[in-house]
């Protein structure tokens, strides 16, 4: 069983080096010097957000200014030790990263083998001494910060290899000791350290994109339930007014003495529709229900605003302090307006209640000419409210119930560290009611 596992695992450590080579000649042969231009900062970045915006305008091309100014600053130490020509060795693959990345470190790894072959290595601009290394570093840092990971330990190991070749072809010494030993460890550190940075930041990244989008599909999610929990709490109010219209139309021929046929056929025709739709909507609510599975709430009266009395000393019960203002006269209104005001302050207590614990509440409901005024505010919490997860969600369903109905409603804190949820459902005015 061993002999048949070792060659089986030595096959598989073959494959993944030999995936990893060849992905590896693709990052660094394939097309080497192709156009990568460094992009400018994202509008929405921290820096460019913070600044005016005509500063931000131009805060965008920040990396490139650095590069070049840093590549103007090698230029000019290097011209005053070494002349100009070494100097636009240097320079050049430096501000080559901004738009050919990979093609610059093969500009810097030549300009390393040239002047590894023909200056001394005591010089001060060697490719091994402290100043002529550095420029090669930075190219390295500059290529690692956009590509993968591997194009870095390929920067690094054949840049190791050109150290060795030069220390044994020039007589450097022992190429393993040294100065070539300690530029290749501070050198592999930097670029181990780049790398982990940016890994760290791309990870920090993809998981708050992970998480907008996990909460737009929990809001997505939560909209499309409360949407079907508004359907089904509306069926009781289509259904008895669809109820009734069969009712009178089947009850109407008999009110009238010698009903001409043709009336008595509309009237049947009326009552054989409204039994229709309401057998209709009746199926729909089925299928709703059977998505929502077995243990649904059996259907029950649904509220209205005369039920809010309950729905505030329950709330009461439960530690908040709320007080119930009514203002105008107090009128019938339609059943799917008064359904959807209580869901409406319903929601909004058990806000108060899980975000704001402590704070005192007040409930307004004003029946005002052409519609109904809800205002539900209350104070700052007076101890800190323990997390709680779908933060917002209600005030969506809130949303969904006031705009159905064709209203709107305004939600956010107030200036003393309370919440207000304003709402106006419009109603449609008969003649009696203007009267």
């Amino acid at each position: 069983m061993t002999d048949t596992f070792q060659p089986s695992t030595r096959s598989e450590e073959l494959r993944v080096a030999k995936t990893l080579l060849h992905r590896l000649r693709e990052d660094l042969f394939t097309d080497a010097f192709a156009f990568r231009p460094l992009p400018p900062l994202p509008a929405d970045h921290r820096l460019v957000r913070t600044l005016p915006r005509r500063a931000a305008r131009y805060t965008r091309w920040l990396p490139h200014a650095v590069v070049v100014g840093f590549a103007l600053m090698v230029m000019l130490a290097t011209t005053e030790h070494a002349g100009l020509v070494p100097a636009l060795f240097v320079g050049v693959p430096i501000m080559t990263t901004l738009v050919r990345p990979v093609g610059a470190w093969w500009l810097s790894f030549g300009v390393m083998f040239l002047t590894g072959m023909v200056l001394p290595f005591g010089s001060s601009v060697s490719p091994w001494s402290p100043g002529g290394f550095l420029p090669h570093l930075a190219v390295m840092v500059l290529v690692a910060l956009r590509t993968r990971p591997r194009v870095a330990a390929g920067m690094w190991l054949l840049t190791g290899a050109l150290a060795v070749f030069l220390g044994v072809f020039r007589s450097y010494g022992a190429p393993y000791g040294g100065e070539l030993f300690q530029m290749m460890a501070f050198s592999g550190f930097v670029l181990f350290a780049v790398v982990a940075i940016r890994g760290l930041r791309e990870g920090k990244q993809q998981v708050e994109a992970q998480a907008a989008v996990t909460e737009a599909e929990r809001s997505r999610r939560t909209l499309l339930e409360e949407r079907t929990t508004i359907a089904r709490e509306l069926h009781d109010v289509v259904a008895h007014h669809m109820s009734v219209v069969a009712i009178q139309a089947e009850a109407a021929p008999y009110r009238v003495q010698d009903t001409p046929p043709e009336l008595a056929a509309a009237f049947q025709t009326i009552r054989e529709n409204a039994v229709a739709a309401l057998t209709e909507l009746r199926r729909v609510l089925g299928v709703v229900r059977s998505e929502e599975g077995p243990d649904t709430a059996p259907e029950a009266p649904q509220p209205t605003l005369a039920d809010l009395g309950l729905l505030l000393a329950n709330v009461r019960s439960a530690g908040l302090e709320v007080e119930h203002v009514i203002t105008g006269a107090v009128r019938p209104l339609p059943q799917g307006v008064e359904l959807s005001a209580y869901r409406i302050v319903q929601e909004a207590l058990s806000n108060v209640l899980r975000h704001a614990p402590g704070a005192a509440a007040r409930v307004e409901v004003s029946y005002v000419l052409g519609g109904l005024g809800l205002r539900i505010v209350n104070g700052p919490a007076d101890r800190l409210a323990k997390p709680s997860p779908g933060a917002g969600h209600g005030v969506l369903g809130m949303r969904e119930r006031v705009g159905m109905l064709g209203g709107g409603m305004t939600a956010g804190a107030t200036g003393d560290g309370g919440y207000e949820v304003a709402a106006f459902i419009p109603v449609a005015v008969h003649g009696e009611d203007a009267a």
